[in-house]
């Protein structure tokens, strides 16, 4: 929010040292601050959201016309955010990158490299649990060390972010994970291997980080 209230303080200023209200005057400072902007608002945004949209329906229309816009949509970001939708637009990142690795790990899978696979998607549930954690005020270390990803699934379920049986599944997936990444090969399947992927994503889905 910071940047975003910079950029605002830095465009006020411009239409203060411009002879006219659109600061078309100083075209290249306005291209400059209007980059800065544009960046900043898909720094913090995800394509899918309203922000992006807002950005591509002015993309073809010049500086003096564009800025102000653009100035508009970081408004309106900022203030978004200030309300209290920081968390939304977060769960949003970390939903977009974990289906992203999921969507390589069911390539892969869909390719014949089961094991690979299934350490991608067990790396994906092991970052999306300890984001959890932090989310829920849950800590992610002990004694200065990281804890184990079965430590923290148990404390995710003794703070009630989600019960025994969600509890006992996340530990099913994190031992098939271990299996892989430990050379395991012949103690699971293809058809694990897909139940996970596609349990691991209802499961972030469900429980968004």
């Amino acid at each position: 929010m910071d940047q975003l209230d910079e950029l605002i303080a830095a465009y006020a200023a411009l239409i203060q040292k411009s002879q006219y209200d659109d600061a078309s005057d100083l075209p290249g400072e306005s291209r400059v601050l209007m980059n800065r902007l544009e960046s900043a608002i898909e720094r913090i945004t995800m394509p899918s959201s309203v922000y992006r949209r807002q950005l591509e329906l002015h993309k073809d229309q010049e500086t003096f016309i564009k800025l102000p816009e653009f100035v508009g949509i970081a408004e309106a970001l900022r203030d978004d955010l200030k309300a209290g939708w920081s968390e939304s637009v977060v769960e949003q990142v970390h939903a977009d990158m974990y289906s992203s690795y999921l969507d390589m790990a069911a390539a892969l899978l869909e390719n014949g490299f089961k094991d690979p696979a299934a350490v991608i998607a067990g790396t994906s549930l092991e970052v999306h649990v300890r984001e959890l954690c932090e989310k829920n005020a849950v800590d992610v270390e002990v004694n200065g060390k990281p804890k184990r990803a079965d430590t923290m699934n148990t404390d995710l379920k003794k703070v009630g972010v989600y019960g025994t049986l969600q509890q006992k599944q996340v530990t099913a997936w994190m031992d098939l994970r271990n299996k892989a990444a430990h050379g395991n090969y012949h103690e699971y399947g293809h058809a694990e291997v897909g139940a996970f992927i596609r349990g691991v994503r209802e499961f972030m889905l469900k429980y968004p980080a």
